[in-house]
């Protein structure tokens, strides 16, 4: 039976892609929002966003508590940056306000994993939308005017703008909702980050910083006040099953196995957490794809170029803007195992959009940056 309504909820995220696709030119044309693509994994309406909101802030409470005593933060303490999961909500509801609520800029740059980068065949570029709005549960929420700007300011190599990619990808949606939760009037700049090297990120980044401090000078702006940069981000998927035929499952699928993948996810969010430096997300990247081929996984994390890439531009305007390095506090860390199933009644037409066993799960980092 659960086989079968995973199969019915991938049938529907199917159609309703075919669905926005088709419709995306007329939308374009309107210049209404980007409209949904996941109508299960996430929250689409104002009702579902009222109940959920605060469950989740519940479910995040106690850590967030312990953070604020831990690391001396006041209620006021804000993020330049921060990573943050983009799965189904029933799993990682928990960690988006963790790595969300202290996002309070009103402008959200936004790093997106590009999934389906191969099917479109890009790689080596940003890849910008055009669209107005973007769909949020409680209204249109607007792609911030910085768009412009950027796009204006970065060499035309450096991008491709393309709201058909943009259509097809869910990891900057899944962050909308939250973002708008706890600042409705939040603007937002998406941008989807798709294969490449460390040579070409490190050129990119350092472009988009140059453009962005450029930017932030003339307008007065500082980061963290009215500028923050968020990378979307799900960590390991691991498992022998539900994986179109790949076996991600290195260390076995029994509850040895399960800590041992947690363990390297842990690892992996270390080179991410304290001073940022460039030699360290250079080792992330590639202790995530090979060197020598950055199509080929090592460890399938999703946000093998989206991280890297988001922090270097954040660390860099940091660098630039206020004359010091960027540190990273690991907030919390779950699986789609470790984390309470988020009580969904109340929440008709949300849930689950993929399995959670010891063949199947997916880690959540939530990390944030001062």
């Amino acid at each position: 039976v659960y086989k079968r309504q995973m199969q019915a909820r991938q049938t529907q995220l199917t159609l309703s892609l075919i669905l926005l696709l088709v419709c995306l030119p007329a939308l374009a044309a309107d210049g209404g929002p980007r409209p949904p693509l996941d109508t299960v994994g996430f929250a689409t309406t104002s009702s579902q966003m009222e109940v959920l909101f605060p469950r989740c802030l519940e479910l995040a409470a106690p850590r967030q508590a312990a953070l604020a005593r831990e690391q001396g933060w006041e209620d006021d303490t804000s993020f330049i940056a921060g990573i943050c999961p983009h799965d189904d909500y029933c799993y990682a509801g928990r960690l988006y306000p963790l790595a969300l609520s202290r996002i309070r800029a009103p402008r959200v740059i936004i790093f997106g994993v590009f999934h389906k980068a191969r099917a479109f065949d890009c790689r080596d570029r940003l890849v910008f939308d055009s669209f107005h709005h973007w769909h949020g549960p409680r209204g249109p929420v607007t792609v911030s005017p910085l768009r412009r700007r950027i796009i204006g300011l970065l060499p035309a190599e450096n991008l491709v703008v393309d709201d058909t990619m943009h259509a097809a990808e869910h990891s900057v949606e899944a962050l909308v909702p939250w973002l708008q939760a706890f600042n409705p009037g939040v603007e937002i700049v998406p941008i989807l980050v798709p294969h490449m090297e460390w040579e070409t990120m490190e050129r990119l980044a350092g472009d988009l910083a140059a453009a962005l401090a450029s930017i932030l000078r003339e307008e007065g702006w500082a980061l963290g006040r009215d500028v923050a940069l968020v990378s979307s981000c799900d960590a390991v998927h691991y498992g022998d099953a539900g994986w179109g035929g790949k076996n991600f499952a290195p260390f076995g699928t029994d509850a040895g196995g399960y800590g041992r993948a947690v363990q390297r996810d842990l690892e992996l969010a270390g080179l991410l957490c304290g001073p940022l430096t460039p030699a360290n997300l250079e080792t992330f990247l590639y202790r995530c794809v090979d060197r020598q081929d950055v199509d080929r996984y090592l460890v399938p994390w999703c946000g093998r170029f989206s991280v890297p890439l988001g922090l270097s531009v954040a660390s860099l305007l940091t660098r630039t803007l206020e004359g010091r390095g960027l540190t990273g506090v690991l907030l919390d860390y779950g699986t789609s195992v470790s984390e309470a199933t988020l009580d969904l009644e109340g929440l008709e037409g949300m849930g689950a959009t993929a399995p959670s066993n010891f063949h199947h799960f997916v880690g959540y980092p939530a990390i944030g940056y001062r």
